[in-house]
């Protein structure tokens, strides 16, 4: 058989029906990628080997399942009874899962083989993968910078080979933002897409599965595995989506290089402009968008967050803060320190930014936009926390532009690479977000695999 590692889902499938390998087989080459790699850029908390192997090896001759045999890994937030689950805490540092997950239930019923966990800053706080239980993970393009976060976990493990796609979550920008940083595809589904049951609360209205992967075919192939409707979700609600054509001249493109108000790095911009420049080309009607969001928006997201941190891991404040990031402890003081009127407020906050936006789509099919505003700064929280971030002018200096996108969280967002970094990044990817109306993953999948033919897939070996 041919080295399977970085091939696509598709391409691996067809090495299992010709019988040119075994699941086996497969898995064998995804392990020893894993091991190869992980020393070096610590993609995982957990690498079940024996179990991965055992699985491949029952799994018979194919028998038309979408994932049948391929490798895939999951997030150490989403669980499966029976394996340890620590959510990048030493609080959990013993737990071992007691239910499975709709997300990993749905993929190992089509086939796939779950080949370990991937890192997460504790409970998914941050965008810098990095904890005190099991250490920061490296962007395998530069193992000196950070991959980003919360998924960072699994953004290095699919951009360094170990599998095609990878499971993440998104509650504010946690699968787009290490999707931006490592060159890959990273889908936030509309709310409710994929079923969220992994919550101590189902009434959450900021958080998402989604997949990283290599292409956006490999995306595709998460989604539709993937996807409900499922009453363990109750904003599980759309029915099934179906990849079907769109014509990129039919459609009306709004877009921004700073969203109103972010300092945004000079060669990101470009690439948002260049990206408009192929979608115009292509036939879209493309026109710049008037200001979407504004420094207080992310404010409320924050909020927002404190208040998330606050209700589902304040105990653990009350009786282990000695174990606690201090970044993690810090929210979850914001989030009590904030009243039951101010947190229904926040729902207003919401609504003028959903007005905003959706003037814009309601005469756009999609809106583009940068994913990160700034590369990717180094590995560990510590060496992030040492830089310099003075700044003397009016503009927005986050460097994602993905949470406040999760303030009007019914919208499908994708993030695509869109080019490289030059200079001191050299090498580094770019990525753009494309925002759709809700439960038209097909409209921005389109556009992004558009994008992705255009510009070209990153050199991944």
């Amino acid at each position: 058989m041919g080295d399977s590692t970085f091939a696509t889902i598709a391409a691996q499938r067809e090495l299992i029906t010709s019988g040119r390998a075994s699941p086996l087989e497969i898995v064998d080459e995804a392990l020893a990628r894993a091991a190869e790699v992980q020393p070096s850029l610590n993609c995982f908390v957990e690498i079940w080997a024996d179990e991965a192997r055992e699985r491949a090896r029952t799994l018979g001759p194919h028998d038309g399942r979408a994932l049948f045999g391929i490798p895939v890994a999951i997030k150490d937030t989403s669980p499966w009874a029976g394996h340890r689950l620590t959510l990048g805490s030493r609080t959990h540092a013993a737990h071992v899962a007691d239910s499975t997950g709709w997300v990993v239930e749905r993929l190992l019923s089509a086939g796939a083989v779950i080949i370990g966990s991937t890192n997460t800053p504790e409970f998914a706080h941050a965008g810098i993968t990095d904890n005190l239980l099991h250490g920061a993970s490296r962007n395998p393009w530069n193992p000196e910078r950070t991959t980003g976060g919360s998924s960072g976990g699994s953004a290095a493990a699919v951009a360094s080979g170990c599998v095609a796609v990878a499971e993440g979550s998104d509650m504010g920008g946690s699968v787009r933002i290490p999707s931006a940083w490592c060159g890959l595809v990273g889908l936030k589904p509309s709310l409710g897409r994929i079923p969220m049951d992994v919550l101590p609360g189902l009434w959450d209205l900021i958080s998402h599965h989604g997949p990283l992967a290599r292409s956006v075919d490999d995306a595709w192939e998460f989604l539709l595995t993937t996807q409900g409707p499922s009453l363990r979700d109750p904003y599980s609600v759309h029915p099934p989506v179906e990849r079907s054509r769109v014509d990129l001249s039919s459609l009306k493109v709004s877009w921004s290089v700073d969203l109103g108000c972010w300092a945004v790095d000079d060669e990101i911009a470009r690439s948002v402009v260049d990206v408009v420049g192929l979608l115009g080309d292509a036939g879209a009607r493309c026109t710049e968008a008037p200001p979407l969001f504004t420094a207080h928006d992310n404010l409320v997201w924050l909020q927002l967050w404190g208040i998330f941190m606050a209700a589902y891991y304040g105990d653990l404040y009350d009786t282990s803060a000695d174990d606690l990031d201090r970044d993690v402890r810090s929210l979850i003081e914001y989030g009590r320190a904030l009243g039951a009127v101010e947190a229904k407020r926040l729902e207003i906050d919401r609504t003028v930014a959903w007005t905003r936006v959706a003037a814009v789509l309601a005469d756009n099919d999609v809106i583009v936009c940068p994913t990160m505003s700034q590369p990717p700064g180094p590995a560990t929280k510590e060496l992030n926390d040492r830089r310099a971030r003075h700044h003397d002018d009016d503009r927005h200096h986050s460097e994602d532009m993905t949470s406040v996108w999760n303030l009007v969280s019914p919208l499908p967002i994708v993030s695509v690479p869109a080019g490289r970094h030059s200079g001191a990044n050299a090498g580094l990817p770019i990525g753009v977000q494309v925002v759709g109306r809700p439960g038209r993953e097909d409209v921005v999948l389109a556009v992004a695999q558009h994008i992705e033919r255009a510009i070209g897939a990153p050199n991944w070996r």
